[in-house]
């Protein structure tokens, strides 16, 4: 497979724009493994091998375990994550797969879990890591 256009270079200034959302996630508090396990999981959900591979290199580089990474696709049957991290995971599939909503269910126990602006937060990130996700597939990036 061959990668289709640089987004960067064909693209710049749109590019830019989702550059600048990414910067804003790495401004807020949320926590490296947070924002790790919010893209790992998202870019399995959505098949993008290209992002799959860099942000399992950022969370090893970060201190996640490799249990935890290979058992984040299955992270509701582990006793692994933390009760923010599964509200966190549920949260990021369900609006990651959209067309099923975000349930009240999810979405209250994620507000409970951690407070309105981390909440906000978490959905930006998850935004976020699906936008980056469409640019990689859409142009078959290709895990380095």
């Amino acid at each position: 497979m061959k990668t289709r256009i640089n987004m960067a270079k064909v693209e710049p200034t749109g590019y830019s724009a989702i550059l600048g959302l990414e910067k804003f996630i790495e401004s807020t508090p949320l926590t490296r493994t947070h924002k790790e396990l919010i893209k790992i999981r998202a870019s399995q959900i959505n098949g993008c091998a290209f992002c799959i591979d860099m942000h399992t290199k950022e969370a090893r580089k970060a201190g996640e375990t490799e249990q935890r990474i290979y058992a984040l696709n299955a992270w509701r049957d582990t006793p692994f994550f933390s009760e923010e991290e599964q509200a966190i995971l549920a949260l990021t599939e369900e609006v990651t797969l959209i067309s099923n909503h975000v349930s009240d269910e999810t979405y209250e126990q994620a507000e409970k879990v951690l407070g309105e602006t981390y909440l906000a937060q978490v959905i930006l990130a998850i935004i976020t890591i699906n936008a980056w996700n469409r640019i990689g597939i859409s142009t078959k990036l290709m895990p380095v």
